[in-house]
């Protein structure tokens, strides 16, 4: 049985859905025991570092006591180009990188200003332009991932998405809009140019429900057996089962740890974009603050869709 995880990254987290993978097929009878796991993502990921923690992970090796000999491989390269031979996949999953673009959105120049994504003040353009993006990027994904995965082979995917049709009626990505307001704090004192800032635009789209299933429906390679939207808490602290601690002191709050998550995967963009002339500590010690009071004022949460997906077969 052959696996991909597309957008893979390179930390513990991949290790979970592979070893919970290798316990279920422990569990079953009818299934090979024999089993061939791709770890796909963009040429510079640390797979060396993945490589080892899989090789000292006991649920994901070969001598593994649920008897499945577990074969890991990286696959570099983007999911928005063919990666594996025709009908060569059983089954394919991908963990909140989906929404991630191929490129920022052609002909955005300055329209959006120092939003840096979409919010309740970007012009129409703009969402239009980020909207057609991430059409032709999901088709194409579909497309693709249509012709490596074996007929009755299935797909799951998470990822950021949006609760409304409208983006503009609702700030729901507030660590974008918080790196935002920090980028416009140090262009009014001076520390940022604002013509830089005005340039810059984040490649990352969350999706309506309604954009899913309708390019999953145009595209035709798969059938949507099933979606269903989890509120994923931003911070580790926050209970989403329990109102008392929708808003909590904001000393119980890890704002430190949110800042870190969005700065590991701004950082190189910021960097790319606005070159020596940011401070990329400063800018983070500033938006951690900023973390800090939107903690001590409300809770955030992630509008999750979990998609899965049954490949097409003649029949169909």
């Amino acid at each position: 049985m052959k696996i991909a995880d597309l957008g893979c990254s390179s930390g513990p987290n991949t290790l979970l859905v592979i070893s919970h993978i290798v316990e279920q097929l422990s569990e079953n009878k009818h299934v090979p025991k024999q089993l061939e796991v791709f770890l796909n993502d963009l040429p510079d990921n640390d797979f060396n570092n993945l490589l080892k923690l899989m090789s000292t992970n006991t649920k994901t090796n070969t001598n593994t006591k649920n008897n499945i000999e577990c074969y890991i491989y990286g696959a570099p390269g983007s999911f928005y180009g063919r990666l594996f031979p025709s009908n060569s996949l059983h089954f394919a999953y991908s963990t909140s990188s989906i929404h991630w673009l191929s490129q920022i959105p052609q002909g955005l120049g300055k329209s959006n200003k120092e939003n840096i994504y979409l919010t309740t003040t970007s012009p129409p353009q703009v969402f239009e332009a980020y909207s057609n993006q991430f059409e032709r990027d999901f088709t194409t994904f579909l497309k693709l991932r249509g012709e490596e995965i074996r007929g009755g082979g299935r797909m799951v995917l998470e990822l950021l998405g949006r609760s409304v049709a409208d983006p503009t009626s609702k700030d729901e990505f507030k660590p974008i809009s918080l790196l935002a307001e920090t980028l416009s704090d140090m262009v009014a004192e001076g520390l940022v140019k604002e013509e830089d800032l005005h340039s810059f635009n984040i490649p990352i789209y969350a999706p309506s429900i309604q954009e899913i299933k309708t390019a999953i429906q145009s595209e035709g390679s798969f059938n949507l057996d099933k979606m269903e939207v989890a509120l994923v808490a931003l911070d580790a602290n926050e209970d989403y089962n329990n109102h008392d601690n929708m808003v909590s002191d904001k000393n119980n709050m890890s704002s430190n740890f949110v800042a870190n998550f969005v700065r590991a995967f701004a950082e190189p963009m910021l960097a790319a974009h606005f070159g020596s002339s940011i401070n990329v500590d400063a800018v983070f010690d500033v938006y951690a603050k900023k973390m800090d009071e939107h903690f001590s004022v409300e809770g955030s949460s992630y509008f999750t869709p979990v998609i899965s997906l049954t490949r097409k077969t003649m029949t169909d």
